[in-house]
């Protein structure tokens, strides 16, 4: 069976944390795949993983090179991935990716590269787990199992529980990403248009009107009432401030509910947490909600050639 072939790319923060890194090219050695691209890891300017050159070059790589890898996994997020859109080769990427799929994973800042390459390039990519969650400790098997099965898989079907009930069946693309850095997009020529689409949104150490100020701004903007549906996400250290005088995340979700227009349905497992979907950006999906329950069918978005590596279900 051939091996698969991860290439690290560090389009955002620096290894902040070696061990965890280390951990996650260890297991992803264990379970039977070739990792390469280290060199990204010990790469430290400022904040950044590298100059916004080279952080830029590891991308537009891709369009060059010989034998592509199968899947391209961002090591962290933090951020700095903005300040690379100008550079990128949306064309010659767009061309050389859609040859010969390769699946783009990463969350948080990563959001930016999936906004604009769908923008730019009609790319599908993959809001999953970073280098950096597959070395977390306690290590996630749901995480690790999710991300596997989807990348493996032409269709994925998925199911969690909501807090408020609802009753719902419609479909559209599937996109999103990262609250606030979905936001810093808006009105540039990286943010996509996309009309009739299932929304998904997540963030982390975010006050509750921040939130609330963000998701209100996607409404202002037109783009919440051009979806069919809002999915939120995991929004974790998200604590109230000294003068909200009893405000929190609730209350910011039941203003967006009253003024979005579409269905809003929490509870999805993706975010800054412990467990975390992966998700593909710009395939077809099919939400269904009866009750507390939630279903999102997913189709139609590039995937492994082979089946996943015979390791990476043994050792979750």
């Amino acid at each position: 069976m051939p091996e698969t072939r991860i290439r690290l790319i560090a389009p955002s923060g620096y290894p902040h944390d070696p061990a965890a890194m280390a951990r996650g090219v260890a297991r992803l050695r264990e379970a039977g795949c070739v990792v390469d691209g280290l060199e990204v890891l010990q790469r430290t300017e400022l904040r950044f993983a590298g100059t916004d050159a080279e952080r830029a070059a590891d991308i537009n790589a891709l369009a060059t090179m010989e034998t592509l890898p199968d899947i391209v996994l961002a090591t962290r997020g933090g951020y700095g991935a903005g300040r690379l859109l100008p550079q990128l080769q949306y064309g010659a990427l767009g061309e050389r990716l859609r040859q010969r799929p390769t699946l783009l994973v990463g969350h948080s800042d990563f959001t930016a590269l999936q906004l604009a390459l769908y923008a730019k390039s009609g790319l599908c990519t993959f809001s999953g787990p970073l280098l950096a969650d597959l070395g977390a400790e306690p290590r996630s098997a749901f995480s690790w199992r999710q991300f596997w099965s989807t990348l493996a898989s032409a269709a994925t079907e998925l199911a969690w529980s909501s807090v408020t009930p609802a009753s719902l069946d419609v479909e559209g693309m599937l996109w999103g990403g990262n609250l606030a850095v979905l936001c810093s997009l808006l009105g540039t020529p990286y943010f996509p248009s996309i009309d009739g689409g299932i929304l998904f949104v997540e963030d982390v150490a975010e006050s509750p009107y921040r939130i609330e100020r963000m998701l209100c701004q996607l409404q202002l903007a037109g783009v919440l009432g051009r979806q069919r549906a809002l999915l939120l996400g995991s929004f974790s250290q998200c604590a109230t401030g000294p003068r909200d005088n009893g405000y929190g995340l609730a209350d910011a979700f039941a203003h967006i509910r009253a003024v979005a227009g579409i269905a809003v349905v929490d509870g999805l497992p993706h975010g800054h947490a412990g467990e975390q979907l992966t998700l593909p950006f710009g395939a077809a999906a099919r939400l269904r909600v009866d009750g507390h329950v939630a279903r999102l069918d997913v189709s139609g978005y590039p995937h492994l050639h082979g089946p996943a590596p015979a390791g990476v279900f043994e050792n979750p």
